[in-house]
C-alpha cells in the first residue's frame, strides 16, 4: 500500500492535527508542503483536492479528503482497528463530534484567531479573539476536572482536533497559566506514542 499523501503547511494547526493523527495511528505519510505565500492553494491543481483552497487535504490511493476534522474521522474510522480514536458507541461518538465542533467554533475563533494576529499579522480583532479564547479555556478547564481526555476515557480525535491551537495559545497572547487541567491535558497528549511536535517558527505565510 502506498503512503498517504498529506498536503499541508507546517505552521497550520489544522494541518498539524492531521499530521499528528497519521503518526499516532502509525501510518506512513508523504508530506507535501503547499506554498501559501505564492497562492498555490488557489491554483487548479490544489483546488481539485479542496475547492475551498485550504490546507490540509490528503490523498489515500484514489480517495481525496479535505477539511481537517473530516480527515480525522476518515483516518480513525478506516485505520484504527480498536475504534478508540473514533469510537463505535454512538453516545461516545456524539461526544467526540461535540468537541470537533468546539475545535471548529470557539477554538478557531479564540486561540487560533489570536495566534493568527500575532504570528501572521491577520486583520482580526485581537482583543475579541483573546476574550473568546479565555471563555472556552475556562469551560475546558472545568470539563477536564477529574478527566484525562476531552470526550472519552481514551484519547480520541477530539483531542487531536483541539490540541494545536490550545497548546500554542500563548503565541496569540493567551496565557494558559490559569488553566492547570488544560496544561496537564496538553502534556498527556504530547506524551502519546507517535506524537509529533507542532512547529512554532513563523515564516511569513498564512496558515
Amino acid at each position: 500500500m502506498s503512503a498517504i499523501k498529506l498536503y499541508r503547511h507546517p505552521l497550520s494547526g489544522h494541518s498539524h492535527r492531521v499530521e499528528a493523527q497519521l503518526s499516532l495511528l502509525g501510518l506512513d505519510a508523504e508530506i507535501i508542503d503547499v506554498d501559501l505565500m505564492s497562492g498555490a492553494q488557489k491554483q487548479p491543481e490544489f483546488l481539485s483536492k479542496n475547492s475551498f483552497g485550504q490546507v490540509p487535504a490528503i490523498d489515500d490511493g484514489e480517495v481525496t479528503i479535505s477539511d481537517s476534522n473530516a480527515i480525522l474521522v476518515y483516518l480513525a474510522t478506516k485505520y484504527d482497528a480498536d475504534r478508540t480514536w473514533y469510537p463505535s458507541d454512538l453516545a461516545e461518538q456524539a461526544e467526540v463530534q461535540r468537541f470537533l465542533s468546539v475545535a471548529a467554533g470557539k477554538v478557531a475563533f479564540g486561540p487560533a484567531a489570536a495566534r493568527l494576529v500575532n504570528v501572521f499579522g491577520a486583520g482580526l480583532d485581537h482583543k475579541a479573539a483573546i476574550d473568546t479564547a479565555h471563555g472556552i479555556l475556562a469551560l475546558l478547564e472545568a470539563h477536564l476536572n477529574g478527566r484525562n481526555w476531552l470526550a472519552t476515557t481514551n484519547p480520541t480525535i477530539a483531542d487531536s482536533a483541539n490540541y494545536a491551537y490550545i497548546a500554542h495559545a500563548p503565541e496569540g497572547d493567551v496565557s494558559l497559566e490559569a488553566y492547570p487541567n488544560v496544561r496537564a491535558w496538553i502534556k498527556r497528549f504530547e506524551s502519546l506514542k507517535g506524537f509529533v511536535a507542532f512547529t512554532t517558527t513563523p515564516v511569513g505565510l498564512s496558515a
